[in-house]
């Protein structure tokens, strides 16, 4: 069985930036079953632990559930370059994984990050598997199954002409390029209070739809600084290794999550078994080596939850 996490409130522990639901429509469908841009089925073999559970929940064999991303994070969901029509990434494999052991295919929907729980909660998509941090004002409007850890990495030109070492008082007066909707809004937002104490210019946030806008913020000389996950910032350097740099990485108290509606607790539970015997099997860490991307980021997998 699954766990949900609850503070002394009744919400889990952790914390993040404020998401106002855009749209709330109840769908007139259990879950979705739109074809949008299908992939490939990633997993060849199912394990003995997925067909027990294609038994368990044999609703959602055969069906085609939508989910909704934002592929502009390479190594997690991405523009195939040698198929523009289709995405991939680790996200993408995971999901398709996860599909695979309960039995269903997926599509997908590509729109803005700060679209992703609105597509959702439209019933556009049956989940959201797309490097969004699982946070508290977030689970009150979806449940998250979480997957991964959270580092950060802090984006800047090439010799970080303004020395920034973090999210302090060294970003005062700097324009840090961000995601609609990420929690590292706020927590720079959160610093004009102390840079005004020290006789120092406040912060500036410049708003974008996605990772790609805010690197090239910094490319441009439009922005100082972008923040995001520290796989995201390191496939930055990596693509532009003369133009960028990572000043510093720093520890966020978030996890990633799976965004799946609150009022499919079955398939919550399907979901939430899937993943963990994705993960038992090894074949997470593997496709987390596939991408370059941290195999020591998986957790135990949680169930968080708000009303």
């Amino acid at each position: 069985m699954f766990r949900l996490f609850k503070s002394r409130r009744g919400i889990h522990l952790f914390s993040g930036a404020a998401f106002t639901p855009l749209i709330k429509v109840v769908s007139a469908v259990g879950l979705v079953m739109l074809l949008s841009g299908a992939h490939p089925t990633y997993a060849k073999e199912i394990s003995q632990g997925c067909l027990a559970l294609q038994e368990q929940y044999p609703q959602f064999k055969g069906v085609t559930i939508v989910d909704a991303i934002n592929p502009h994070t390479p190594g997690y969901e991405a523009l195939d370059p040698q198929d523009p029509s289709q995405y991939v990434g680790f996200d993408i494999d995971l999901a398709e994984e996860l599909g695979s052991c309960l039995g269903f295919k997926v599509s997908y929907i590509p729109v803005a990050f700060s679209a992703l729980i609105p597509t959702l909660q439209s019933g556009q998509a049956g989940l959201v598997i797309s490097d969004i941090y699982a946070t508290e004002e977030r689970a009150k409007a979806v449940d998250f199954i979480t997957y991964s850890k959270v580092s950060d990495g802090v984006l800047v030109a090439k010799n970080n002409p303004k020395k920034i070492s973090g999210i302090n008082s060294s970003m005062c007066g700097a324009v840090a390029a961000e995601n609609t909707g990420y929690v590292e809004v706020p927590l720079i937002q959160n610093l004009a209070p102390h840079c005004t104490a020290e006789s120092k210019g406040i912060p500036t946030v410049q708003l974008y739809d996605n990772n790609a806008a805010c690197i090239q913020a910094i490319l441009t000389g439009r922005a100082d600084t972008y923040v995001n996950d520290v796989n995201t910032v390191d496939q930055a350097v990596k693509a532009y290794p003369d133009k960028l740099e990572k000043a510093v990485a720093v520890t966020l108290p978030y996890y990633v999550g799976i965004g799946v509606p609150k009022d499919k607790p079955a398939f919550r539970a399907a979901m939430f078994a899937a993943l963990k015997e994705v993960i038992g099997s090894g074949k997470a860490a593997m496709m987390l080596k596939k991408w370059g991307l941290d195999a020591g980021s998986i957790p135990e997998p949680a169930i968080i939850s708000s009303k």
